[in-house]
């Protein structure tokens, strides 16, 4: 039978040792984070995700949500479980201490949301919406409305949706319809369609508050004419009640590959009362300001997927009879040795392994920058966090989540036939993987992000200012002889990415398609370049431990990376020196 459980061992190297969190926890409101603080919550957080949510998990897939009358019914056990979750406190973890939320650091909370999402996705879908409502109000909402609705969301008592995709409008938000008409109490009416709305009607809460992109009557064209409104499913009354149903509806549910258990609404807004968010026109800075921690969080999507797929293709390998090892029988006295001991199959397991552990040790780095950025002891520190994050996410978001659905097909592979069946619950993590890769911006959008926004428009200095510690680093330990096999090919893919780094910006200036046809491999090339100098870290950090079994994995993971994974970049520094040519020379016709 399919298994998950946490892997809290790994979480404390990461945290402890990989990341110092000690000397983290040092920012202005973490003080209280000490060790005996954060591993109860870890542990509880695995004790709940592990036994309430994982058994869930495959009945969910299985009996979907049902949408009849308007309402929609989540699938058995879920909405139990919601109330569990929002007992436990876990909502709100990462909330302000002033709406009731605990005030924890990202760091911690994502790995909270790798252990739920692990469990179960389409669950860990809902408080993550929610968590982004509350942010985009708590940044960017009148006093009234974060009086209003904050406390409300920390809680978990409300859930909150975001609406933005219209049926025309994709990632290109520029053409979107919905509009938004004053009215003479200071409202709006909203009126419009929006689709693919994950969560947008549910049965866990009493009300749902939406925050919907839309345009004024005097909005310019294009995205600079964007508002973002808070719309709540049933009105507030002043005192905080709820008064009548607003003009909101879910009008359909998707039929869709994966995430059964989470709905993905058609919703329709028939002149709903709305109230404007930060300034008119200004929706889109809002709405990406709030982003950052989304884009994070769908990566640790795809990272929990991975952990998941693993662990079940790592318990099913230890098991399966089927043929006998290549240099001698493990088993004499049996009829075959188990999977195991097969070379691809430890391949396939290793890949899997090696891109959890790399993705994990990203995720984390990104997070604490995403800390430093909320809690930084000055403006000028809070300033390089803010731009450092903001070069990371779009690595996170698509690295992680392209990892997460070559771990999760890994997995079906290493079961063979038995990964293509339900019964031991494989396939249904390649078919919920899938949608990380697309929501929260697609991740060719993700890569253009990070060459276009982050990369050329300033020059390469943010990257600079990345890459040049992982350089000094490990410049220092390709002389050290337990180190330098491992120092060697950092340095080594650090030159590939400046060279392609230089290619890129010399040609974009004379080559507008230069930038797209090169933003993916480049953004996968970044990525190993930056998890090799975790790993080289990690291995530093192993070596003293090599009599215990955890480190001497690390280390043996990290050679794998160094020699199976990391190879890649030399590879995808060719694609980026061919330039456009071989994509945009194709003819239209010929396609």
């Amino acid at each position: 039978m399919p298994s998950y459980a946490a892997p809290l061992r790994d979480y404390e190297f990461c945290l402890y040792e990989l990341l110092d969190f000690e000397t983290h926890r040092a920012l202005p409101g973490f003080e209280e984070f000490s060790p005996d603080v954060v591993k109860p919550v870890l542990e509880q957080a695995a004790k709940f995700t592990t036994d309430v949510l994982y058994p869930l998990n495959r009945l969910a897939d299985e009996e979907g949500c049902t949408l009849k009358d308007g309402k929609v019914t989540t699938p058995k056990g879920f909405k139990e479980a919601y109330r569990l979750l929002c007992d436990g406190g876990w909502p709100a973890l990462t909330c302000d201490p002033d709406d009731g939320g605990a005030g924890m650091p990202h760091m911690v909370n994502f790995l909270f949301e790798e252990m739920m999402c692990a469990a179960s996705l389409s669950f860990g879908l809902f408080p993550g919406l929610t968590r982004g409502a509350y942010v985009a109000i708590r940044q960017f909402g009148s006093p009234q409305q974060r009086a209003l609705y904050a406390p409300k969301l920390a809680s978990g008592e409300w859930a909150g949706s975001m609406c933005l995709t219209e049926a025309h409008a994709g990632t290109d938000l520029g053409l979107l319809k919905t509009q938004a008409v004053p009215k003479a109490d200071g409202s709006y009416a909203i009126t419009g369609t929006k689709i693919f709305i994950s969560a947008g009607e549910h049965d866990f809460t009493p009300n749902i508050v939406y925050l919907v992109l839309a345009r004024l009557p005097d909005a310019p064209k294009g995205t600079k004419g964007i508002s973002l409104f808070v719309v709540p499913k049933v009105l507030v009354n002043a005192d905080g009640s709820l008064g009548a149903r607003n003009a909101v509806s879910c009008g359909a549910l998707e039929e869709k590959m994966g995430i059964h258990g989470c709905p993905t609404c058609v919703m329709n807004f028939d002149g709903a009362t709305g109230w404007l968010v930060g300034e008119p026109h200004q929706g889109l800075k809002a709405m990406f300001a709030m982003m950052n921690a989304e884009r994070i969080a769908v990566g640790i999507q795809g990272l929990a997927i991975a952990e998941a797929s693993y662990q079940n293709a790592v318990a099913y390998a230890r098991e399966r009879l089927q043929g006998r090892s290549p240099s001698a029988p493990r088993d004499a006295s049996g009829p075959a040795d188990p999977i195991l001991v097969h070379p691809d199959v430890r391949r396939m397991l290793l890949t899997q392994r090696a891109l959890i552990e790399s993705c994990r040790m990203l995720a984390l780095a990104t997070a604490q920058w995403l800390d430093l950025a909320d809690h930084g002891a000055t403006p000028e520190l809070r300033k390089v966090a803010e731009a450092r994050m903001a070069l990371l996410t779009p690595i996170v978001k698509a690295f992680l989540t392209d990892c997460g659905s070559e771990a999760a097909n890994l997995g079906v592979q290493a079961l063979g036939g038995h990964g293509f069946i339900r019964s031991n619950g494989q396939e249904q993590y390649v078919r919920d993987a899938r949608i990380t890769q697309i929501y929260e911006g697609t991740n060719g959008v993700q890569a253009m992000d990070l060459l276009g926004r982050k990369i050329l428009a300033d020059g390469g200095a943010t990257l600079k200012a990345v890459l040049q510690p992982i350089e000094a680093d490990a410049l220092a330990k390709s002389v050290d002889p337990r180190l330098a096999d491992f120092a060697k090919p950092v340095l080594a893919a650090l030159n590939l990415v400046q060279s392609a780094t230089a290619t890129i910006v010399a040609r974009a200036k004379t080559d507008p398609a230069e930038t797209g046809a090169t933003a993916v491999p480049y953004l996968r090339l970044l990525a190993l370049t930056l998890c090799a100098g975790h790993w080289l870290k990690a291995v530093e950090l192993s070596l003293p431990h090599g009599n215990e079994e955890f480190y001497r994995a690390k280390i043996a993971t990290a050679r794998f990376f160094m020699a199976s994974i990391l190879p890649q970049s030399r590879a995808l520094a060719d694609i980026i020196a061919a330039g456009s040519a071989p994509v945009m020379d194709f003819e239209d016709a010929a396609f």
